[in-house]
């Protein structure tokens, strides 16, 4: 399958697809579509995250529904409320012309807007287990009619503890006719017993994993002993052509203190991590969108689901021990056929993790060289000689030179001329001082402070004896 006109799909479909720009399907696509468009069953694709899945299945299920009729006749399960929102949006750009409306139920969200959307009678909800659940709970939420329960991203549902909640839901889908599709990006143990359980003789397609990463995306890694990450990541991100991008860390602590770190050198730069709040996720996700952030410090968990258009770059400053969390973590970029760049900060003993991120990808690694301060500053000022080319109120600027600006400038080459204005509007290119606390003096002095602790713990431990 070349082209989504070669499935028939009806005229509002097919209208809505090429108002969104879609050419040619995904690998997921071209296998799953055929499939779920033809007759009804059980189904499982693999496929890694950012490589099609909605519209894999959000076609055939909008070619499913029965517009007229005001229940819910699909319910989609996703890990995140970031995923369910993007999810969402995705149907009903998709289901624009078709007359359906997909709600999401998610916590941390007003009940009574969700209350209202059910009742409105919405044909697709997506939604988070936790707040599915207690819509069902209160009665609020029927899904004994419902036609298809999809599972977006099964793996990350279960691995975030919601595998007794998708039971709970399952069971809960009593339609004798309702089937069950399952989309994740690894089959581990507990996926494969969910699919057993609750899927019967399922089509199965797998991407492979050439396929799930973008042939668009570069892969470089960086040696570099640990106390040197925080330099050579801003030197990175100032040599990167209008940089916007995510950076992941191993751990909360990390993701604050590198984010301080980062914002004390005068970044655009938020986090994401566990312990932020519904609503500060939210306003941090969107000024990301928007940005008013270039720059995203995460951990895996935080980023769950997070999908953000034309990310330019996507930095392991700690690598991963779990490979398929790579694959995930640099299928935030290069999406749509775009390119993007995924860089890892590789210290010595985290070497042989490339080699065996190389065989698990089959795709080659890069090592890059780390920029020079003086090569940066050479792209830096390269970039302003177009608008100074471009500059045309030069002559009312002269108009208000006094005789002291012209005595000056009167003794000096054009050379020197430009060199001090350079310096004047740009001082941070020729700065040899780092700016902001360097980031190991934060993990001294925390490691300081444990030290600290430990000792007096063991003091007062000989006092008590």
């Amino acid at each position: 399958m070349r082209s989504f006109e070669e499935l028939n799909l009806s005229p509002e479909l097919a209208r809505a697809i090429k108002d969104l720009g879609y050419e040619s399907p995904s690998p997921i696509q071209v296998q799953a579509l055929p499939i779920l468009l033809a007759e009804p069953t059980d189904f499982i694709g693999l496929a890694a995250t950012g490589t099609g899945k909605t519209a894999a299945f959000g076609i055939p299920l909008l070619e499913q529904i029965e517009p007229g009729k005001k229940q819910v006749q699909v319910l989609i399960l996703c890990p995140t409320r970031e995923l369910a929102l993007q999810v969402t949006g995705q149907i009903n750009l998709l289901g624009k012309y078709k007359n359906v409306n997909a709600l999401s139920i998610y916590g941390g969200a007003s009940y009574r807007e969700q209350i209202n959307g059910l009742r409105s009678g919405s044909q697709v909800v997506v939604g988070t287990p936790g707040r599915v659940i207690d819509h069902l709970e209160r009665g609020i939420l029927d899904i004994s009619k419902v036609k298809t329960i999809i599972l977006d991203e099964a793996d990350e549902m279960i691995s975030m503890g919601f595998k007794d909640d998708l039971e709970t839901i399952l069971q809960a889908a009593t339609g004798e006719s309702c089937q069950t599709w399952l989309f994740s990006a690894t089959m581990n143990k507990d996926v494969r017993r969910v699919a057993d359980n609750y899927l019967f003789q399922p089509k199965f397609v797998q991407v492979n994993r050439t396929e799930m990463l973008s042939t668009t995306v570069e892969q470089v890694f960086y040696r570099t002993r640990e106390s040197d990450k925080p330099e050579i990541l801003c030197k990175i991100i100032e040599a990167a052509d209008n940089f916007y991008g995510l950076i992941f860390c191993q751990t909360k602590n990390l993701v604050m203190d590198l984010t301080q770190y980062l914002s004390n050198r005068g970044y655009r730069v938020d986090s994401l991590h566990g312990d932020k709040t519904q609503k500060d996720r939210e306003r941090t996700v969107q000024a990301f969108r928007d940005r008013r952030v270039s720059i995203l410090v995460c951990t895996d968990v935080a980023s769950r689901g997070l999908d953000v258009k034309d990310i330019t770059h996507v930095i392991n400053y700690s690598l991963p021990r779990e490979l398929e969390v790579y694959v995930h973590r640099i299928g935030r970029t290069a999406r749509s056929g775009k390119t993007g760049t995924a860089i890892s900060l590789v210290t010595p003993s985290h070497r042989d993790l490339v080699a065996r991120i190389e065989r698990h990808t089959k795709t080659r690694m890069e090592e890059g060289i780390v920029p020079t301060r003086k090569e940066i500053g050479i792209k830096k000022v390269a970039k302003m000689l177009t608008p100074f080319q471009a500059q045309k109120n030069y002559a009312r600027a002269i108009e208000l030179l006094t005789p002291e600006w012209k005595n000056v400038i009167a003794q000096m080459k054009a050379e020197e001329i430009v060199g001090r204005f350079l310096g004047v509007m740009s001082p941070e290119i020729f700065e040899n001082q780092e700016r902001g606390k360097p980031l190991q003096a934060h993990v001294a002095a925390d490691s300081q402070a444990r030290r600290n602790r430990r000792g007096k713990w063991k003091q007062d431990s000989r006092n008590r004896r």
